[in-house]
């Protein structure tokens, strides 16, 4: 199945694997997804993330380990919510002075920027703008 936007999937998976209480997500790999990762696994959002053969050998797959708090039956996920904000259809970019806080800054913004995909706070400390790929809280 083909599927147009990438990001969105991913995004998808996780909020699906965290409303189900899914220990992880599971799905197709690339570059800017492994980032997205690594900037939820940095930010506290997610356990972890690693990279594995897929069925088909050239192609790998991306396992998300979400994170939870409480116990047994109290338990809820870590991320509340997510938001994809540039589409294929609609990019949404920004200057450096106009980089979104996302609930008055309890949440984060992930750009993709000239220097790298990086939360919005880094991108407002190195002075750059870029694309808006997604807000997470």
């Amino acid at each position: 199945m083909s599927v147009n936007d990438p990001i969105a999937d991913m995004l998808t998976r996780i909020r699906n694997a965290m409303i189900a209480g899914l220990p992880l997500a599971a799905m197709p790999s690339s570059k800017i997804k492994v980032e997205i990762a690594r900037i939820l696994k940095e930010e506290g959002f997610i356990e972890g993330f690693d990279e594995a053969d897929g069925p088909r050998p050239p192609m790998k797959t991306l396992r998300v380990r979400m994170k939870y708090v409480g116990e047994r039956r109290e338990r809820r996920p870590v991320i509340t919510g997510l938001e994809r904000v540039s589409r294929p259809g609609r990019r949404v970019y920004t200057p450096r002075h106009a980089i979104p806080w996302v609930l008055s800054g309890l949440g984060i913004a992930i750009l993709s920027t000239p220097k790298g995909v990086m939360t919005g706070q880094r991108a407002r400390q190195l002075g750059v703008g870029g694309e808006i790929i997604c807000k997470v809280w």
